[in-house]
């Protein structure tokens, strides 16, 4: 069977898959051998005419324009942009919350089975599903949690948001999952004749901003401190996020007082601080990092803490052929790149590995079990990533312990896990 773009056909969806669409299957015809579709804005069980917009070999995606029977997990999308071939931003704003959070932990636990390698019998054991964050006060369910959004500026000065797989903006006048503090700055309604991207930050220690400079220092209050964080450097977006992530991590590691622990890509110092306020001054903490702006912050954040900050990335830290290269480390002091274990001071008993949505890859996992540490807690913000280093992990004698899986995305596909692995 042979397909084109803007063709339409009618089609049943079937399951679930990772990335905000569904699967849906075209049989084998006298033209060609069956398709696989994936079709956003649909939902499995229903029966939709779908418009082909991409086609690839052996695959091609599709948007559902039109619903014939519909599921009853579908709901009237809040936000009138969310709709085929409308804003890129919100994959599920068409799925009941409550089935959205099925959704996504059958994503999660088909990723962690197929590329992970753990039986269905463990999946079921661990009970991995996601869990859904705090709401934002006075916000309706799942609505005005994001406090960084970046709008994109059109060929009439406009600001608005992509399209899905495209360069293309769609102008809005309203973002309904942008914190309230957000929808309030004068963006949406006024010309960018510059053509730049507009970014804004709403901090929960200040003022939301327009950042004209991603530079500037804003505070996050969270677990009763206070991080220093360039505006425009990383944080998570889901005000409720980053204390139920490093309540996770505390509460599955357990650290103990004089334990050591690595923190890496440990950002601006969000797991560090737990760590080393557990293991005390009798323990130690290393984070890595390899973003200046990041690094600048931690070394802000963790001063008061038993806790090194060495300024690389993790693979060559942890890579023990290149001992003529240099790391700065804590204070700015230059080190000479050994093993990872002499490097980051061992023996360790703790992992925090918080790796970006690539993940951590082959070369770091075995290096991390060879350091041997009692247990390794893994936050991920892929799901199909995190089953990858999973399986790496399992191949080298290790276990999944326990998955808890976080909402600190609704109304989109994405999903934050914490995982803990231990040597069997």
């Amino acid at each position: 069977m042979t397909l084109e773009e803007g063709e339409r056909f009618e089609v049943l969806v079937g399951e679930v898959a990772h990335g905000g669409h569904c699967v849906a299957r075209l049989p084998a015809d006298a033209s060609g051998p069956g398709i696989v579709i994936f079709v956003r804005h649909a939902l499995p069980g229903e029966k939709v005419i779908a418009e082909v917009t991409e086609v690839h070999k052996g695959y091609a995606r599709a948007e559902a324009v039109e619903i014939i029977e519909a599921s009853p997990e579908r709901r009237e999308a809040p936000c009138r942009y969310a709709h085929a071939f409308g804003c890129g931003g919100c994959d599920l704003q068409h799925v009941t919350p409550a089935a959205q959070l099925g959704w996504k932990t059958a994503v999660v636990r088909e990723q962690l089975s197929r590329l992970g390698g753990v039986p269905p019998r463990e999946l079921e054991e661990l009970d991995v599903r996601v869990v859904a964050l705090p709401d934002v006060p006075g916000e309706a369910e799942g609505l005005g949690w994001r406090t960084r959004v970046r709008y994109s500026i059109d060929a009439a000065d406009r600001a608005g948001l992509r399209k899905h797989r495209s360069h293309e903006v769609v102008a809005i006048d309203e973002c309904l999952i942008a914190h309230p503090a957000i929808r309030a700055l004068p963006v949406l309604d006024r010309l960018w004749p510059s053509g730049d991207d507009v970014h804004t930050v709403a901090p929960s220690g200040g003022p939301a901003m327009i950042m004209t400079d991603p530079s500037v220092r804003v505070t996050e209050h969270t677990l009763r401190r206070d991080f220093d964080i360039a505006a425009g450097g990383f944080w998570q977006v889901h005000p409720a996020a980053a204390t139920t992530l490093a309540e996770t991590v505390l509460d599955m590691l357990k650290p103990q007082p004089g334990e050591t622990a690595w923190d890496l890509y440990g950002g601006a110092g969000l797991f560090a601080a737990v760590l080393g306020d557990a293991v005390g001054v009798t323990g130690h903490v290393t984070l890595v990092d390899s973003a200046p702006d990041l690094i600048a912050s931690a070394r802000i954040n963790l001063g008061d803490l038993p806790v090194r900050v060495i300024d690389s990335t993790v693979e060559r830290v942890l890579t023990p052929k290149r001992s003529s290269k240099k790391s700065r480390g804590g204070g700015g002091s230059a080190m000479p790149l050994r093993s990872g274990s002499a490097l980051l001071g061992g023996p360790i008993d703790l992992v925090v590995l918080d790796p970006p949505r690539t993940g951590a890859g082959a070369a770091v996992v075995k290096a991390i079990v060879a350091a041997a540490p009692r247990a390794v807690a893994y936050v991920a913000c892929d799901p199909a990533a995190l089953g990858r280093d999973v399986a790496t992990f399992r191949e080298a004698g290790w276990r999944l312990v326990e998955c808890r899986a976080y909402d600190c995305f609704p109304n989109t596909h994405h999903v934050e896990c914490v995982a803990l692995l231990m040597p069997r």
